[in-house]
């Protein structure tokens, strides 16, 4: 059985999974969508709007009278990524319309691929349609091309991300994300409730809460109540906690006020789990970021989450070989790792990215040094999940069901996994009568140094 390997990228999402047939005659559009969970949700809402007006939605190029490349602009490499997938839509299709991230540099794409018939920014739902609309008119049947209740979904049925904002108000030297998505503009939320209502009641077990900053969720909005519903992330979490599914919480971002939620946590209305970019530890090293440069203070607020909910899961996204990174300053990162023991990890090496305020700062990085540190950064992930699974063995732990192959073994996650970034529970025996999206107890048998194996009941 294969196991996760310690380089998963954590800014993407999980693997778009598109299931649709169309009737003779029906228009249909082909999806390609890259990046993080927030530009899945984009996807989906634009093929939610087009199934609406009668498209179908195709899952191969060669099915598609046009394909939309939804891109990701985060790092450098992303952005390879994306021109890449854009000539290959190119090459297989020929009619392409791009948006997303990269979106926001026309120029950029077009230079590269001059032959796309639009490109459009990251949330710019209306002007791709009327894209679509330009290559592809709409020909709807409305007694034949019903929309599910819950949209278009790209993931599973028993889960789902849910967006509750957009933009960022950090200036992060390294990060371009609110060059390309703006500044915090928060969803009312009973707008947000309502929409994890109709997602439960479609079968969702499992809402993923996303964002640029999670923690910061209704500060443009003054906290204001409406409807019922405060835009409080701790009031939201307690609205979203009563709604009988689990909730996950990601992009949230250490603000004290973060403390409020972990009595929730332990009460079992969300789960305890905490994903958390931190990004670096020494002091220096976070003020070249111009990020908050108090990781001796996160220490202690970590001791008291862990006090406050004992089963807490931590996950972290940091970044090695950063401008003027010195090797006394990546000791200190280590270190620090040492002390968290953080239970999921993830680590980028530095990257330029166009447009960011890192690009200009001094002493950069040699490649070989940032991709030796990447190395013993992972080595000591590695060793410190390894041991963390390896106290699991004979516990008993609620799992959802993700998948169970035509060998009757099941792919499973624990509360302490989000799909996709990290770690899977598999059950070898006796799983034939499970099915995705089934929660249930196991007992675990073997681990690993990022997934566990276990069996049913005691």
């Amino acid at each position: 059985m294969s196991t996760n390997p310690p380089d998963l990228r954590p800014d993407l999402a999980p693997r778009a999974r598109i299931a649709d047939t169309a009737r003779p005659g029906q228009p249909t559009i082909g999806m390609v969508s890259l990046g993080c969970p927030k530009a899945l949700v984009d996807s989906e809402r634009i093929l939610t709007r087009l199934r609406a007006e009668g498209y179908a939605i195709s899952p191969d190029y060669a099915g598609a009278n046009a394909v939309i490349v939804n891109t990701c602009g985060f790092l450098d490499s992303a952005k390879a990524e994306s021109l890449q997938a854009i000539g290959e839509a190119l090459a297989e299709n020929g009619r392409v319309i791009v948006t997303g991230c990269l979106g926001a540099e026309p120029d950029y794409i077009i230079g590269a691929h001059p032959s796309v018939l639009a490109v459009t920014g990251p949330h710019q739902y209306e002007q791709v349609l009327d894209a679509v609309h330009g290559v592809v008119p709409p020909d709807p049947d409305p007694f034949v091309d019903l929309l599910p209740a819950s949209g278009v979904k790209l993931t599973p049925r028993h889960y789902s991300y849910l967006k509750i904002s957009e933009g960022c108000n950090h200036k992060c030297r390294f990060c371009i994300i609110p060059d390309m998505r703006g500044r915090l503009a928060s969803r009312p939320a009973h707008a947000v409730v309502r929409e994890a209502e109709k997602l439960v009641e479609a079968g969702v077990r499992e809402l993923l809460v996303i964002s640029q900053d999670t923690s910061a969720y209704g500060v443009d909005l003054k906290h204001a109540t409406d409807r019922g519903h405060r835009a409080h992330i701790t009031d939201l979490a307690r609205d979203l906690g009563q709604l009988g599914a689990w909730v996950r919480l990601h992009y949230v971002y250490p603000y004290p006020h973060v403390r409020e939620l972990i009595p929730l946590m332990a009460e079992g209305l969300v789960l305890p789990y905490l994903d958390i970019p931190f990004q670096h530890a020494h002091p220096d090293t976070l003020r070249r970021m111009a990020r908050p440069a108090a990781a001796a203070k996160t220490l202690d607020e970590i001791a008291a989450w862990r006090r406050d909910c004992p089963d807490i899961a931590l996950r972290s996204t940091f970044i090695v070989g950063y401008p003027g990174e010195t090797e006394a300053e990546f000791q200190t990162l280590l270190d620090w790792l040492d002390a968290a023991q953080l239970d999921r990890v993830g680590c980028f090496q530095y990257e330029n990215v166009a447009g960011a305020r890192s690009n200009a700062l001094p002493d950069h990085v040699p490649e070989e040094v940032k991709q030796d540190r990447w190395t013993r950064f992972m080595e000591k992930a590695q060793a410190i999940s390894e041991a963390k699974l390896a106290a699991k063995v004979g516990q008993r732990l609620l799992v959802i069901v993700d998948e169970v192959d035509e060998d009757g073994i099941a792919t499973c996650r624990t509360q302490a996994d989000a799909p996709e970034i990290d770690g899977c529970l598999f059950i070898d025996d006796g799983a034939e009568g499970l099915a995705p999206g089934d929660i249930v107890t196991v007992t675990v048998d073997e681990a690993g140094a990022y997934d566990l194996w276990g069996r049913l009941g005691d």
